[in-house]
This record gives C-alpha cells, sequence and structure tokens, in this order.
C-alpha cells in the first residue's frame, strides 16, 4: 500500500500534514460531499469528482479536480467526532487517496502509519487472504502529536501567507519555517470560529520504532531481505514495487522502521510466489512437483512405446517419415494421455468435492428461501455458482460413469439432508447446466435419461 504525495493541506483541515503549506480552499464546497463531487463529476476537460459515504459511522470521503488548476485535486475526508482532513493532491492521485480512505483511515504519516481516531497502525501490507483486507498491526507505545503541541514552541503568522493552489512549490518547509505557517492556520480557524478544538488536530505520531536512531537504511534492508542493495534499488525503482515507503530521510537517505520491514518480509514470505517455490520441483523453480512427476510418468510411457518397441522404431527409418506416420504417432500418444486422465486429475476427489459444493448451495439457498418466503422450500430451483456449474459440466464431458454416480449422489443427499424433492434437485442440476455447461441441450437431455434414477425419467 503506497500512499501518494500531497502537495500542501487545505487551509480548512483539521488535520494538518507537517512541513506542508496552506492553501487556499475556500472556493470549493467541503461540508457538502455530494456538492464537492459535483464540482468536478461530469464537468469535463479533465475534471473528475466523486463521495462515498461510511455507513456505520455517518463519516464520508469526496474528491474533486479543482476547477481553476486543473493538474490538481482536494481530497476530503470527515468524520462527525474526529473532523476532516482537507489535501491537495495531484489529480492523478485523487483516486488512490479516496480508496486509501475506505474502511478505516482518516489520515496517513509517516510513509503509511494511519490513524483511525483512537489508533494508529503500520502501514498495510500483510494480506489476509481469507477475510479479504490487510492484516492491521497497531503501534506500540504510539503518542499522536497534536497542533497545540507544537503552537506552544511559537510560530509567527506575520511570516506566512496562504497561498494559492497554483503556487505551491514542490520543496517541503524548513521546521521553524512551518511553525509560521501552522501559527497562520490557527489564526485562520480562529478568524471562522471552527468548531474542533485546536487539542483534537493531529499532526502526526511518535513511537519508538519510530525514533530516528533506530531506523533502517536501504544496506541494511537490503541485507535482512537477503538481496543486494543493487537489487533492491532496482525493485523500488519498477512501477510494481512492493517494497514499503520510507518512514522518514535522514541526512538525505531514506530510512525505514524495522517492524515495517518485518512486515513487508513476512507478505513476501506470504506471497504466492513464495507458495509456489515450496512446491518447486527440483532443478526448476517455475515447475511444481506434480507437474514434474507428471512429466516424468509421460516421458517414460513415450519413450517405450516410441523406442523400446521394435515395430516402432522402425517408424523412424528415413522412408516411413511421412505426414501420415507422424500423424498416427500424434494419435497414440495423443490416447495415451488421454487414457491417463485419472492420474492428471484425482476424480473420485473431485467428485466428492462438486457434490458438496452443490450441498452447500442447496443449504445457502434454503437459508435465503426462509427469509424472503418463510419457508426453506420456497422456491421450485436451487441456483448454482458458475465455477460449480462448470465443474460438474467437466466431469459429465470426460468422466459421465463418475458424472452419473455423482449427480445420483446429489440427488439423494438433497433429499436426505434438506428435504428437497428430487424434482427440484433435478429441475435445478438441468437449469445450472443450460446455463453455464458447454454442451447443448440435447445432449445433457440424453444424459440425463440414462443418469437419473428410474422415477424421475420423463
Amino acid at each position: 500500500m503506497h500512499v501518494p504525495p500531497v502537495v500542501a493541506n487545505g487551509i480548512s483541515t483539521d488535520h494538518c500534514v507537517p512541513g506542508l503549506p496552506f492553501v487556499d480552499d475556500t472556493h470549493v464546497p467541503l461540508d457538502d460531499p455530494q456538492a464537492l463531487e459535483a464540482v468536478g463529476r461530469g464537468a469535463g476537460n479533465g475534471m473528475w469528482g466523486r463521495w462515498d459515504e461510511e455507513y456505520l459511522d455517518g463519516s464520508w470521503r469526496a474528491f474533486t479536480t479543482d476547477p481553476v488548476h486543473r493538474g490538481l485535486a482536494w481530497c476530503v475526508r470527515y468524520h462527525p467526532e474526529f473532523g476532516r482532513s482537507v489535501l491537495l493532491v495531484r489529480d492523478e492521485d485523487a483516486a488512490s487517496f479516496h480508496t486509501l480512505w475506505h474502511d478505516g483511515p482518516l489520515l496517513f504519516r509517516s510513509g503509511g502509519y494511519w490513524w483511525d481516531g483512537t489508533t494508529w497502525y503500520r502501514p498495510l501490507q500483510v494480506w489476509d487472504a481469507a477475510s479479504e483486507t490487510y492484516s492491521r498491526r497497531p503501534v506500540k507505545s504510539a503518542v499522536t502529536v497534536l497542533t497545540e503541541d507544537l503552537l506552544q514552541s511559537g510560530g509567527d503568522p506575520s511570516r506566512a501567507s496562504v497561498l494559492r493552489a497554483g503556487g505551491v512549490g514542490t520543496e517541503p518547509l524548513q521546521a521553524d519555517e512551518w511553525k509560521n505557517h501552522l501559527a497562520l492556520w490557527s489564526e485562520f480557524r480562529a478568524e471562522r470560529k471552527t468548531a474542533s478544538a485546536i487539542s483534537a488536530c493531529v499532526v502526526g505520531l511518535t513511537a519508538p520504532e519510530l525514533a530516528t536512531d533506530v531506523l533502517v537504511g536501504l544496506t541494511k534492508m537490503a541485507e535482512l531481505a537477503g538481496m543486494q542493495p543493487a537489487t533492491l534499488r532496482r525493485a523500488m525503482a519498477s512501477k510494481r514495487s512492493d517494497i514499503p515507503q520510507p518512514q522518514a530521510v535522514v541526512g538525505g537517505r531514506r530510512a525505514w522502521s524495522r517492524p515495517v520491514i518485518e512486515d513487508w518480509l513476512e507478505q513476501r514470505f506470504r506471497s504466492t510466489d513464495s507458495v509456489v517455490a515450496t512446491m518447486a520441483s527440483k532443478g526448476s523453480s517455475d515447475t511444481s512437483v506434480g507437474v514434474a512427476d507428471l512429466q516424468a510418468h509421460f516421458s517414460a510411457q513415450f519413450m517405450s512405446m516410441l523406442w523400446n518397441d521394435p515395430e516402432a522404431r522402425r517408424r523412424w527409418a528415413r522412408r516411413q517419415r511421412n505426414e501420415d506416420a507422424v500423424r498416427g504417432v500424434s494419435d497414440e500418444l495423443a490416447w495415451h494421455t488421454a487414457a491417463e486422465l485419472d492420474r492428471i486429475v484425482p476424480v473420485d476427489a473431485l467428485s466428492t468435492v462438486i457434490r458438496m459444493a452443490v450441498m452447500d448451495e442447496i443449504a445457502t439457498s434454503g437459508k435465503s428461501n426462509l427469509a424472503l418466503w418463510g419457508t426453506e422450500q420456497g422456491a421450485q430451483f436451487f441456483g448454482l455458482l458458475t465455477s460449480v456449474t462448470q465443474m460438474l459440466d467437466w466431469l459429465i464431458r470426460y468422466r459421465p460413469d463418475q458424472a452419473h454416480y455423482t449427480i445420483s449422489g446429489i440427488i439423494g443427499e438433497a433429499e436426505r439432508r434438506f428435504q428437497v424433492p428430487r424434482a427440484i434437485t433435478v429441475r435445478s442440476l438441468r437449469t445450472a447446466l443450460a446455463l453455464d455447461g458447454q454442451l447443448p441441450e440435447d445432449a445433457y437431455e440424453r444424459f440425463f435419461q440414462r443418469a437419473l434414477p428410474p422415477d424421475l425419467v420423463e
């Protein structure tokens, strides 16, 4: 998860990104997300806008292209209790910010550390595929830094100014200079009588893991990852790099929090490529042990068929090297491969999986029917996921004998476990295959005429 760079703070923000100037945002409707969206949405000329409501807590997020400076956009994250962030970003980054703010984060600091109003978390890196969310890792001993803490050390508002969007520079402000801008922001809030108290305005966080003396440089990071520094630099330059953003720049060099690096290494350990590597065959990182075993089996079988048999070996004589001879060899090889289907696909196990998948679909349909009609038998058929239907269709086409027993088992189990009448089960299977199967309906009809129990054959 990479947080795009922020160009400037909006002067109306509650939460200030340190080191960035404040820009006049009073020309856009920050209090009305629908109106903010309308500034850019459908306006043409490269403009766009969007807003979304977080339904559980009443917060919302929205963005719009700036109506004057089309290369910039305003992003707003509002929470009824914790205030709002108003950020000026590059227009191309607005949608990314909008997405990052979904499902909890209210602001980001220190290279992806984020705050949900009560707790600080490390950058989202470790993917939990079961819940389809990133694992949330709280920061130990995190302390929230508020603007009131910084304002106590002074700042001269007369030495700063509220900028226009087009007048923002690219270099961050020095610490003493930014305090002047922060003091000007505080005066603006007092004049506008902004509701959120200064004591509720967040600047960032401090934590033991973010102390400058414990941050890790690129060379050490490469060592922890088992990589050469040059390799890590090249990886970081890639547009698809998953390497986390640095938490700070110390002495002109990028530096990372060690727990962030550890999360990154954990995600690499859990990645699909890492999982594939555990099943790689000896001598090839791209071939799984199963594929290698299958290749070895067919290689030995084909060698025996083409060379060890004297009759077959004669086909290699020059006078027999013609199209018909090659086609004959090809047909034999294809037949031997097709005949080994059970070695390629564990058909018995697949049959059980299909039957259990259909049972789950019936159970799910029963619960839906109970909610809709007050009875689990309210519908006259149950739906099947396309993927389940496709596997049943595969079994019918490749192993109709096994499909015969599988369908009979489905009909019987649905009747015993869920009291689903046989006719409804058959109608459901026929409907699913008609929609997502690869065979014509008359082919399925001929199959069902022979495969169904006697009382269901029309």
